[in-house]
């Protein structure tokens, strides 16, 4: 290797020199932690409650939106105790949407924006999450926005229905893909009828949703079964597919 003039290795150091002291005086705080803003038990009994939160939402269909009310106040609680304005704002916010479903069912829009919010606040990290602050405030003026009467008739969005349509649309064909590959691709079936009622439960469209878990039921006959009864569940399939492209044809967006 050739040897480098020293004259060559002065400029070279004194060119970089700005950029290796920048360096040198950053490292001390890479990989240093940074303080936490909370008691790691309150950050606990948090996360506690926004999974609680979530599931308990999830499972509205059984227990009605109104059964949110007792997970919702038990964040409210958490959220006096850190004392951030941001999060307590957003815990009254959902008080708010509690106390809505005392005498009123959610509409798309107020489905919609639950549904992100509590998906958002599982999110790991919990109050140290380091997006928490800014989604408080999105999620706060998101839900207020819902609470309010919409002027579309029946709180129905365009803008809802039709990606709905869409992604119905899409998943209706992958199942139909899923049929026609021998063996049948029951994995994918499950799959698909699964995401199809839920997407349809977070925007009420109860009907679709109804109809795909009765398509899911068929889908659950095709495991470990003979072949006569795959035969017939691979025509119900069939049949409760046109039935469901019927339905989401019909949807006005």
């Amino acid at each position: 290797m050739a040897d480098i003039p020293d004259k060559d290795l002065a400029n070279s150091r004194a060119a970089f020199a700005p950029t290796l002291n920048a360096t040198a005086a950053i490292l001390p705080w890479v990989g240093k932690s940074q303080p936490l803003r909370f008691p790691p038990a309150l950050n606990q009994r948090w996360q506690n409650a926004c999974k609680s939160l979530a599931n308990c939402w999830s499972a509205r269909a059984q227990h009605g939106p109104q059964a949110i009310r007792p997970q919702v106040f038990a964040l409210l609680e958490i959220a006096l105790e850190c004392g951030d304005p941001d999060v307590l704002y957003l815990c009254e916010t959902l008080a708010s949407v509690a106390d809505h479903f005392e005498h009123s069912l959610p509409g798309a829009r107020l489905i919609a924006a639950l549904t992100a919010t509590t998906e958002a606040l599982i999110d790991q990290g919990g109050l140290e999450q380091p997006l928490l602050l800014n989604r408080a405030q999105h999620f706060s003026r998101r839900l207020t926005a819902a609470l309010q009467p919409s002027s579309k008739p029946g709180e129905r969005s365009d803008v809802l229905d039709g990606l709905f349509v869409q992604d119905s649309e899409e998943r209706l064909s992958r199942m139909r893909e899923a049929l026609d590959v021998l063996p049948i691709d029951v994995y994918s079936l499950e799959v698909e009828s699964s995401e199809l009622m839920q997407h349809a439960e977070q925007i009420d469209m109860w009907g679709i949703y109804h109809l795909a878990r009765q398509l899911q039921s068929f889908v659950l006959q095709l495991c470990d079964a003979s072949e006569a009864v795959q035969d017939q569940a691979r025509r119900d399939i069939l049949a409760q597919l046109a039935l469901l492209d019927a339905a989401v044809n019909a949807i006005d967006c």
